[in-house]
Parts: structure tokens; C-alpha cells; sequence
């Protein structure tokens, strides 16, 4: 058994919760180990869309032209297809942000862009292809964790261990902390399909009778989420593929030969859709954030936003106290207190879209009206600002505390 020296804080996962915590705490001077298991970030389909309230903490942070130089599209607003009656949803371009509009890029160049600026200051350590496999726990209070590296087992002790390791989260698990699973009466199919020039620019939902599709503009190529109802996959893979290519050229605003492309199964990922939370984000000396202290519907794709802004709190709650060794463990409970009603209000309202718009029109056999708030949306410019804040800014958007950020800059490499 190797073991390490001791850092500041240990946070098992580096997704955007991870990364970002990570980032803020080395920015302000603490000491920090960022375990994650795979070699690198490419995983393909995960979420990949960047809100304005990110972009907000980024030019906070001196980040924001660093991260616009990233290839990425930008979208101001959002528009919904029911039957062939075009309404737009949401106009991002009159946010009070510097960025405001949501950018489209893979996940995996937000992660490397994190990870680099992480790594600009001295306290920050990142160790890929290093797997949490267990809590170290003294009288109750979690000192760190065991991990398995490709030269076999180690430690890392840390005053804090923080579970940013996704809605499975191993560590979660095994601290015991309970889930309430709200429900979700849907999943969703990703794939691709090639973009050409001649196609439409906006990236775009269409919702049919028994069908919804979203298509998100990536430049060269659609990145597309198929709604489907809960376990629902092994019933159209027994239908067969051509028949779910038929679909796909009912709902897609593409030439009916571009789903040609699709020739197997194998091209299309399924994401089994969760929404809980814990009740307790954390216990002595173990602390919950982003999709391991809840997972959201992909409805608006606000998951790494709410993630990101788990860091933020975090951070501004958190650094001072560590970087003084003045660590109390009042202050993890206050991470929730903070971020809870955010995180509740959050998925209230994706859950009340799921039981008042994906449910009925996946039920339907006949196309339906756009619901009352959907056609009222269509007749007020001023009405599209509303979903616009709501998916663009969030609940309660967290700023970051540059008094205490700077303390650590003298600490760069």
C-alpha cells in the first residue's frame, strides 16, 4: 500500500462539478488531489451544453476569452416544431450576462479547458486513470479514500472528501446516504447524423404524436436525442431498424435519405434518464455536488450547469475555512442549504414538463395542440424571456467570492 501526504480536499471525479471545484479551491489557495478514473474525457454524449450562468462564472474569473477561442456554436434562442407549427421558446440575447446566448461544444473540450487552468496554479493536482474504490473512515468521519492505480493500491487523505462522481455515484454508496428518485416516464436515444450547409441553422425540438426529437446544431454533424418512453428501447430494437428509421424520417426536418447513415444499433446510445437527490449531501468529512447529489432531466440541459454552480457554492463556502485549517463540518451542511431549494425548484419544474408535455405527446395518437404556456410563448416576445432565464441563468445563479479567490494567485505555477 502506497500512501500519499495529506491534501486539503480530494474530489472523486473529474466531470464539470469536479474540475470546477477544483479550480476555485487551488485558485484560492488550498491544496487539491482530483482522482478520475479514465484515461482521458472523451466519452461521447454526455451533456454538452454550456449556459450563460457558466459563462457568467468564467468572466468572473478572468476565463471567458480563453474559452470563447474553443471551437463551439453559439445559440440564441430555442424553437419548438408541434405538427408543422413552428413557436420560438426562449430568446437567450436579452440576458443581463456577458455571454448570452448557450454554447455547443463536447464535453470532453470543456473538461480539457478546466483541467488546463486548474493545472496553472501549484496546489492543483489532476490523476487520471485513478479509481476511488473506497472510504477512509476514522470514528465516523470520512479522511479520504482508497484508490486502485495501474501500479496497484494507494491512499489519499484529505481533511475534505468531496463525491463529484456522477448519478451512480460509488461514493455516495458507500457513505450510505439515502436517494429519493423523483421519476422519469422517458429516455432518450443519442445519435448522429451529417450536417450539411444546406440544412436549417437553428438547433430545435419537433414533437409529434408519439414522437419527440431534439436536434442540437454541432457544425459538421446533428446531434440527435430521441425521446422514448421509459425501458421503451427493447421494444424498437424488436421493431427493427428500418422501422425506426421510418420514424426518424417523419420527424427529422432532413431529407428522408440522411438516416441511411444510421446501420446499426451500435451508433445509437441510450441514456436511462434519472431525477433524485440525496436527502443528506454529506456526513463528517464527505461532501455531495453535481449528479451525485442529484440528477436532473435532460430537459433544458441544466445538468452541468447545476453542477457547476454546486462548485461555485462549494467553493465560496469552503476554501477560506480550508486554506486556515479552520475546517467545521457545519459548513458541508451549508453547501446544501444553499443549493437544495435551487436544485428542488430545478427539477419541480422538469418534472412538471415531463408529466404535462413529453408524457401526453408520446401518448398520443394524433397530433396534438401545443399546450396553453407553449402557444402563450408564441404570441409574447416578452413571455420567451421567462424559459430563457429559467434554462439560461437558473435558479438562484451563484457568483464567485473573488476576495477569496485571489488570496491563492500568488500560488501559480
Amino acid at each position: 500500500m502506497i500512501k500519499r501526504g495529506e491534501c486539503d480536499c480530494c474530489i472523486v471525479g473529474g466531470g464539470p462539478a469536479g474540475l470546477m471545484l477544483g479550480l476555485l479551491l487551488a485558485r484560492a489557495g488550498c491544496s487539491v488531489s482530483v482522482l478520475e478514473k479514465h484515461a482521458d474525457f472523451l466519452r461521447d454524449f454526455r451533456g454538452d451544453t454550456i449556459h450563460p450562468s457558466t459563462m457568467e462564472v468564467m468572466y468572473e474569473l478572468g476565463l471567458l476569452e480563453r474559452f470563447k477561442q474553443l471551437p463551439q456554436q453559439k445559440v440564441t434562442t430555442l424553437a419548438g416544431m408541434f405538427g408543422t407549427e413552428r413557436i420560438q421558446i426562449a430568446d437567450f440575447s436579452h440576458l443581463p450576462v456577458q455571454a448570452p446566448y448557450i454554447s455547443l461544444m463536447p464535453q470532453w473540450d470543456f473538461l480539457n479547458f478546466l483541467a488546463r487552468e486548474a493545472q496553472r496554479y501549484s496546489k492543483f493536482e489532476l490523476h487520471m486513470q485513478q479509481e476511488a474504490t473506497g472510504l477512509i473512515e476514522h470514528d465516523g468521519v470520512v479522511k479520504g479514500v482508497r484508490v486502485q492505480t495501474g501500479d496497484g493500491e494507494s491512499e489519499v487523505l484529505a481533511r475534505l472528501t468531496v463525491a463529484a462522481d456522477g448519478r451512480s455515484s460509488r461514493m455516495r454508496e458507500l457513505a450510505g446516504l439515502k436517494v429519493r428518485n423523483l421519476g422519469a416516464p422517458m429516455d432518450v436515444l443519442w445519435f448522429r447524423l451529417t450536417r450539411l450547409a444546406e440544412d436549417p441553422e437553428e438547433t430545435f425540438g419537433r414533437f409529434e404524436a408519439g414522437g419527440i426529437i431534439v436536434m442540437l446544431n454541432r457544425g459538421t454533424y446533428w446531434q440527435c436525442a430521441f425521446v422514448i418512453p421509459k425501458a421503451g428501447l427493447d421494444a424498437i430494437k424488436e421493431a427493427g431498424l428500418p422501422a425506426f428509421r421510418k420514424t426518424l424520417e417523419r420527424l427529422l426536418c432532413l431529407p428522408a435519405d440522411r438516416v441511411s447513415e444510421i446501420t446499426s444499433w451500435d451508433q445509437i446510445k441510450l441514456l436511462t434518464v434519472l431525477v433524485d437527490r440525496l436527502e443528506n449531501w454529506s456526513k463528517p468529512g464527505l461532501l455531495c455536488i453535481g449528479d451525485a447529489a442529484h440528477a436532473m432531466s435532460p430537459i433544458g440541459g441544466v445538468g452541468i450547469n447545476l453542477a457547476v454552480q454546486d462548485a461555485v457554492a462549494a467553493a465560496n463556502l469552503l476554501a477560506g475555512p480550508l486554506r486556515k485549517s479552520s475546517f467545521d463540518q457545519d459548513l458541508l451542511r451549508r453547501v446544501q442549504e444553499r443549493r437544495e431549494w435551487p436544485t428542488r425548484v430545478t427539477q419541480r419544474l422538469q418534472l412538471l414538463i415531463q408529466n404535462n408535455v413529453i408524457v401526453p405527446m408520446l401518448e398520443a395518437r394524433q397530433q396534438r395542440r401545443p399546450p396553453l404556456f407553449v402557444r402563450l410563448l408564441a404570441r409574447s416576445p416578452w413571455l420567451r424571456r421567462l424559459p430563457a432565464r429559467f434554462i439560461g441563468l437558473g435558479v438562484r445563479p451563484e457568483h464567485v467570492n473573488l476576495e477569496i479567490q485571489n488570496a491563492g494567485r500568488r500560488d501559480m505555477r
